[in-house]
């Protein structure tokens, strides 16, 4: 599950940083005034690091979901485990008087 969500990190910050450059690049071979230039590239960097923010919010939220899932797991085990001790200390409780009956003989 770790490994989905670090995949499609790796995946949404490689789009990012390729699309930012792709267009830093269309701007810069573009024949344009260097104050238009300029403006383009804040523009662009602007929008990029908003994008930005939205893919790590929505990966944060996905992160999020994952831990509680995994501590509803965790503690679903931890019960069963506990159920299955309790019943095993029943079973040899109710066994030990049968298993060894000269014990009980010397009480």
């Amino acid at each position: 599950m770790g490994n989905d969500k670090s995949s499609a990190l790796e995946v949404a910050v490689s789009f990012l940083i390729g699309a930012a450059t792709g267009f830093v690049l269309g701007v810069l071979f573009a024949p344009a005034s260097g104050k238009e230039t300029r403006k383009k590239i804040q523009e662009e960097v602007s929008k990029t690091g908003e994008k930005a923010k939205e893919s790590f919010d929505k990966i944060a939220k996905e992160a999020e979901k994952g831990i509680k899932i995994v501590k509803e797991k965790t503690q679903e085990g931890i019960d069963a485990i506990r159920e299955f001790i309790d019943k095993k200390r029943d079973e040899f409780q109710k066994k030990a008087p049968e298993t060894f009956p000269e014990e009980e003989a010397k009480r």
